[in-house]
């Protein structure tokens, strides 16, 4: 596990985005193609800003994202798909985007995006800590024994009011009570795991999850399992580290 703590979240996410370029092209050099995950949120904004404007052969990669609320429409601020397309996805031209799609027959739906996520490795994973120390929808207690690739899952209300407090619903009773997410396992499949996660809000969570054993009352504990983590912190999502 690699940490690196940055003045502000400008900084953390072009650290960030420095490291997955770095990753994408080794694996397009070796590969001549590469795989990526992606999370979202407020806090992945300065990652995404800074990738777009990067050199990579964007058409030679292959990009998933990790969860949808189910029963909200793709025009929805809050969207997920909606929040990569106007970020990131329609300022690059990938070579194929696999979004996950909430609309018709779910469960048809997750089985071919497994199908198409596991049918090779993934090069590099941009996964983000909630506030209740989620990784992608997996909010406590997570499921760390499945190995679907998606699955459905619950929200939880501290997940609910993230959402609310970053300003994506007016309030807690707006966001949906489920979600699709890519589990747990999954997520710890990938072959480099990187972590941008500034702001205040975030820094009991980022501690906890560094200081605390194992546990799936905290999802986030499993990321330093990995054997490529690398968690890029600013002051404030820092500041929490030293008290525990």
């Amino acid at each position: 596990m690699i940490i690196k703590i940055n003045a502000d979240p400008v900084s953390a996410g072009t650290a960030a985005a420095d490291l997955a370029v770095l990753k994408l092209n080794e694996a397009i050099e070796s590969n001549r193609e590469a795989r990526l995950v992606v999370s979202t949120g407020s806090s992945q904004f300065e990652l995404f800003k800074s990738l777009i404007s990067r050199n990579v052969d964007w058409k030679k990669v292959d990009v998933f994202h990790l969860d949808e609320y189910i029963g909200l429409p793709v025009t929805h601020k809050a969207s997920f798909r909606k929040y990569l397309y106007e970020r990131f996805i329609n300022h690059i031209e990938v070579r194929r985007f696999y979004p996950v799609e909430v609309e018709g027959d779910i469960s048809r739906k997750i089985e071919e995006l497994s199908l198409e996520l596991t049918r090779k490795p993934v090069d590099v994973g941009l996964i983000g800590i909630g506030v209740n120390g989620h990784i992608a929808f997996n909010d406590p207690p997570a499921d760390f024994d499945t190995q679907d690739p998606y699955i459905i899952v619950n929200l939880d209300d501290r997940c609910k009011m993230q959402q609310v407090n970053e300003g994506w619903f007016n309030s807690a009773d707006e966001v949906p009570s489920r979600a699709v997410s890519m589990s747990v396992w999954q997520i710890m499949q990938c072959k480099t795991i990187i972590s941008c996660v500034p702001h205040k809000v975030k820094s009991e969570a980022v501690a906890k999850s560094l200081i605390l054993k194992l546990t799936n009352t905290l999802p986030a504990t499993m990321l330093k399992y990995h054997a490529d983590y690398n968690l890029f912190l600013d002051h404030d999502s820092a500041s929490d580290i030293i008290t525990f």
